[in-house]
């Protein structure tokens, strides 16, 4: 006698849940697999083993479904498995938005890095002397400019270009500052110099070539000063993040991203600046995300459309490089804004304001700083 059609339903209900059953246990399996990964640092995804699975069970396959169903069929099952892999191991980033729901704020002075309102970074690449730091200095804070920020040690790509006044410098940047009542940010490029750097800066920063030095990133999250720390111009967005995690990881949360540009091989611009790098990143993290338009353009017309680009993405602040004579500074002349040039850069710029903000907060120093980002829907 035929089954009834109310029999073969309820078979199918049960081989449904069944399958459910097997595809739940499976998932944890592959959680386990991701456990033994990460102890002997195997490869997420292994497209080998996945080809010699796909062919056992074609093997295996005595219909009524083809064969192309059937790799189409566990193909799907392998690529939902990675995925949940992916998640979990985002996931297990301190860095992820899974261990904050809302946005990070840094307490900076009176100024909250990650606010309301964005953040404009401006000021010279490099400390050079007494009287170049006063007259930007001043310029700035004229201009409503809240913190300062210019290289005393400089990394550069000439072991013969200039490289930064050193202690002097950092001197020089901390005394400037405190004559205009500004705070300090400033790079630190080696483990030695962490302790004296932190004595005059109030944020560290990490520039693009020591974004892989993860002896200096372990250094500086054992710090209580906020870091500021830059993409390297060859980082991917999960580098870049990695990098930040060997931050936090050593119990420094206050950590600041910076985008500025990555290398391509376009000539017409210094780096090719990554917008798409702002909203992604402020999707996977709660961090703060600026964008460094000087470093990323290394040149001076195009600034205001490059950051209000940046804006438009979600950027919380952008980086701009001020010098007051830029025809005879050190380094980086090319890209430098003198205050004129600045001025009309924020004309351009248009408001700042966000909702709820009733003018913009202004950082000053080179284009390396960063803000925190608004809360995102989810």
């Amino acid at each position: 006698m035929s089954p009834t059609i109310e029999e073969l339903r309820s078979e199918l209900h049960y081989l449904n849940h069944a399958i459910l059953k097997l595809l739940n246990r499976r998932a944890r399996v592959v959680t386990d697999v991701l456990d033994v990964k990460r102890n002997e640092n195997i490869p997420l995804y292994v497209p080998q083993r996945e080809m010699e699975m796909i062919r056992d069970l074609v093997g295996q396959n005595s219909g009524p479904f083809s064969d192309d169903t059937i790799r189409h069929l566990f193909k799907e099952i392998f690529h939902a498995s990675v995925g949940l892999m992916e998640d979990r191991s985002a996931g297990a980033m301190r860095t992820s938005r899974a261990f904050h729901l809302t946005d990070q704020v840094i307490e900076l002075g009176t100024e909250r890095l990650g606010g309301d309102r964005p953040v404009l970074v401006a000021g010279p690449c490099a400390v050079e002397n007494e009287d170049q730091m006063d007259i930007v200095a001043r310029g700035l804070s004229s201009a409503g400019v809240s913190i300062l920020r210019a290289g005393a040690f400089k990394p550069r790509s000439s072991p013969y270009s200039f490289q930064g006044l050193g202690v002097e410098g950092l001197k020089i940047l901390r005394e400037t500052a405190d004559r205009y009542d500004m705070r300090v940010i400033t790079e630190v490029m080696d483990t030695r110099a962490v302790e004296i750097v932190g004595e005059y800066a109030d944020v560290l920063q990490i520039g693009t070539r020591n974004m892989y030095n993860y002896d200096l990133l372990r250094e500086v999250g054992r710090q209580e000063k906020p870091v500021l720390l830059k993409r390297g111009f060859s980082a991917t967005i999960d580098e870049f993040l990695a990098s930040a995690e060997y931050i936090v990881k050593e119990g420094n949360e206050r950590v600041i991203l910076c985008e500025r540009g990555i290398r391509t091989f376009e000539r017409q611009t210094r780096n090719t600046l990554d917008i798409s790098a702002v909203p992604i990143l402020r999707r996977m993290t709660y961090l703060p995300v600026m964008v460094d338009i000087s470093h990323a353009a290394g040149r001076k017309d195009i600034l205001a459309p490059l950051g209000r680009a940046a804006l438009a993405a979600g950027a919380s602040g952008l980086m701009v490089e001020v010098h007051p004579f830029p025809a005879v500074a050190r380094s980086d002349s090319q890209q430098q804004l003198d205050l004129d040039e600045f001025r009309h850069f924020l004309e351009q710029l248009g408001p700042l304001e966000k909702v709820g903000s009733k003018r913009p907060l202004l950082i000053s120093g080179n284009a390396e700083t960063c803000s925190a980002a608004q809360p995102l829907d989810h």
